[in-house]
């Protein structure tokens, strides 16, 4: 059942908006710190992939020739995070799978993504063989389980129009995966602001299996959120009026949402140039926020 998005007036008008919602040029971990704690209601984020995007910016999550390295770095950042929401607070985390180099050193070009276009490629981690898939989103939920965050659900958002694969010995994939983590053991889920028609036309609770289609920004040559796909996390984790959280904001989505649906937002990102795309993205719908450097 694909989701339901539409830019509707919300209860905040943009100037409203505009005096709460910040998005802070940094590091997510020491913009993080500045947050205070029990803050937030939720946070949808996608941070970078590992191994798969080069975003142009020396010290990248994502980046890390080592495995171990890359979830420890984000267990780090959802650490940090964790203490922001409130006590009955969710993370609403969207993560894809890679496979192993098989002993290449760099990735060919991609006319329709150049973010793909990579000078390196991590090698293959330790007790892995060439070709495997690596189960990159298991290994961070489980760390972050193991950190302290509640587990509750992982969602498979299906593609019906996936990235072309151009091989011949497995299935092409059409999927990633979303996991909802809570704070505490009893947290805010509002599920009948996202129940889907069930048989008969009759609303039930809304299943694990997501049908949204991938949405290209002609802006931003790198993977950008599809504003379907995050509608429900915010719908269902948050109320009017609460604080939402992106700390890797890229082209400012989760900010787009939450203010259509009457939410404030607070990102973060590292790259200037993203933010001054999700500043223009999001004025063209009335949505301003002001933008905070760290020292």
């Amino acid at each position: 059942m694909e989701t339901s998005f539409s830019i509707q007036q919300p209860p905040l008008i943009p100037h409203e908006v505009s005096e709460k919602s910040l998005v802070y040029l940094g590091d997510a971990h020491e913009a993080l710190k500045q947050l205070p704690s029990d803050y937030v209601q939720t946070a949808v984020t996608s941070p970078p992939y590992w191994g798969l995007r080069d975003y142009g910016l020396e010290g990248q999550i994502g980046s890390e020739d080592r495995l171990e390295d890359y979830i420890e770095h984000l267990v780090q950042v959802f650490s940090e995070l964790r203490r922001v929401p409130k006590t009955d607070g969710t993370l609403w985390l969207n993560l894809g799978d890679s496979y192993t180099s098989g002993g290449r050193k760099w990735r060919a070009p991609d006319k329709k993504n150049p973010a793909r276009a990579m000078s390196y490629r991590a090698p293959t981690p330790e007790g892995l063989k060439p070709k495997d898939l690596i189960g990159v989103p298991w290994r961070v939920a489980f760390a972050l389980q193991q950190d302290g965050w509640y587990l509750r659900s992982e969602i498979i958002w299906h593609k019906p129009n996936p990235h072309p694969e151009s091989v011949k010995d497995r299935p092409t994939r059409a999927h990633e995966t979303i996991f909802l983590l809570s704070k505490s053991e009893k947290y805010f889920y509002d599920y009948e602001a996202i129940m889907e028609p069930g048989q008969n036309g009759h609303p039930r609770n809304k299943r694990s299996v997501w049908t949204v289609t991938t949405e290209p920004l002609k802006e931003a040559h790198f993977a950008t959120f599809p504003t379907k796909l995050i509608e429900p996390c915010i719908l269902a984790g948050s109320r009017p009026g609460d604080f939402v959280l992106d700390p890797f904001f890229g082209s400012g989505t989760t900010g787009l949402v939450a203010a259509t649906h009457g939410r404030y937002f607070i990102g973060i990102e590292l790259q200037p140039a993203y933010i001054e795309i999700a500043r223009k993205r999001l004025a063209k719908h009335g949505i301003l926020f002001k933008v905070k450097t760290l020292a």
